[in-house]
């Protein structure tokens, strides 16, 4: 964990965080700016992208300790800002957006444009333009929208705004570009002549074995634990039938079982987030250290998102009559569905799976229970483990409160 402190928006805002989390991450969760959105988490929509010092960033590829010391600037705080009072109004007299989800981003990008740009064409502002996607409006708003402020602005219109551009020029030596801030590289617009489209296809899911290593380079970590009233012998033998475990976890029911693969589906439905992943894992187990990771990986029918994960887990004998599983989820989401992998929400939501996944388990090997009918597999109850999930977090929030100044 590092500490380090920044201004957002106005406000400073101190943490410790880990070293590899994202600025779109800390804006999102520490400061609760959740206008910055989260798109293809690559850097390349441009939906996350905010101001570092004035700059546009894209907030989902920047780390959050590279922003220490400096002034950080979301779509939650241009109330202030004269370029800004000029675009939000232009945007909806061009009709510049329509669902908004890349309209944060885009609102970014075009003051750039207006303060570097002031003679700018067409051809010019769909070449800057073109680091931000919009699935809605076909750009033809945006671009409006832009020349329409740029029109405003010219013959020095607005002094506030020459006083911005002169301030920018003198900052970049030239008029150009200004010098970029250390610990980021400038990205700049460059003209091809051609667009290149690369189409990903909707296969079937990929096997566990081959998405193993993409889950373990780049994913989201989720770590809990839960205890078990049983002999950690007993409950390592219980965590070898596959069967019983996939029983115990809500939403999971397998469709085929092999030695240590299976394959099978989970249904997630958490919000807004509805999904059902098929695809298939194979587990493999550690019997002298009492571990194990299971490699998995899967596709969702409706969204054709897709999955990949590793689940390790580790037993410890707290008593001879007492055992705890630390469990290690890494994962990732590729297609819709990746905007919600990183939610603190959905983090909390997997947390408290996993506290039923333990429950589940005791209840499972209790002897009384298993002398008599067979229990039927774990359901999820969405709507109070939502209710849950949410109290959790407003008594957290409550009781931290905000580090300032």
């Amino acid at each position: 964990m590092t500490t380090i402190a920044l201004e957002l928006n106005g406000r400073e805002l101190r943490r410790d965080v880990p070293a590899r989390m994202h600025l779109a991450d800390f804006v999102r969760e520490e400061g609760r700016q959740t206008g910055t959105h989260l798109g293809c988490e690559h850097g390349v929509c441009g939906a996350c992208t905010v101001l570092v010092d004035d700059r546009p960033v894209r907030s989902c590829i920047a780390f959050a300790v590279a922003c220490d010391g400096q002034k950080v600037t979301t779509v939650e705080g241009y109330d202030g800002d004269p370029v800004m009072a000029l675009l939000r109004p232009a945007f909806s007299r061009h009709h510049a957006l329509q669902c908004g989800f890349c309209t944060p981003g885009m609102l970014a990008t075009s003051r750039d444009i207006v303060l570097r740009f002031p003679e700018a064409d067409e051809a010019r502002v769909r070449l800057e333009l073109s680091g931000n996607l919009c699935r809605c409006t076909g750009y033809v708003g945006i671009v409006a929208a832009i020349r329409d402020v740029l029109a405003q602005c010219s013959d020095g219109a607005h002094p506030e705004i020459a006083a911005m551009r002169a301030a920018l020029q003198v900052a970049g030596g030239n008029g150009a570009v200004p010098a970029p801030t250390p610990g980021f590289a400038a990205f700049e617009a460059v003209d091809t002549g051609a667009a290149a489209v690369a189409a990903v296809p909707r296969g079937e899911a990929p096997a566990a074995e081959a998405a193993a290593p993409a889950a373990s380079a780049n994913g989201t970590r989720i770590q809990g634990q839960f205890s078990v009233p049983f002999p950690a012998a007993d409950v390592w033998r219980f965590m070898a039938d596959l069967p019983a475990v996939a029983a115990c976890l809500p939403g999971a029911e397998l469709t085929e079982h092999n030695g240590d693969r299976v394959k099978g589906r989970v249904a997630i439905k958490f919000g807004p987030m509805s999904a059902s992943f098929n695809g298939a894992a194979r587990l493999d187990r550690d019997d002298s250290t009492r571990s194990a990771v299971l490699k998995g990986a899967g596709q969702d029918s409706l969204s054709q998102s897709r999955a990949n994960g590793d689940v390790a887990y580790r037993l410890t004998e707290v008593s001879p009559a007492v055992t705890r599983v630390d469990v290690d989820l890494l994962y990732s989401l590729q297609g819709p569905l990746a905007q919600f992998s990183r939610s603190g929400l959905v983090k909390d939501f997997v947390g408290r799976l996993i506290q039923e996944f333990g429950k589940n388990v005791a209840r499972r090997m209790d002897p009384a229970r298993s002398a008599g009918a067979p229990l039927p597999p774990a359901r999820l109850n969405a709507f109070s483990m939502g209710v849950g999930v949410l109290w959790a977090r407003i008594r957290r929030w409550f009781g931290r409160g905000d580090q300032v100044g």
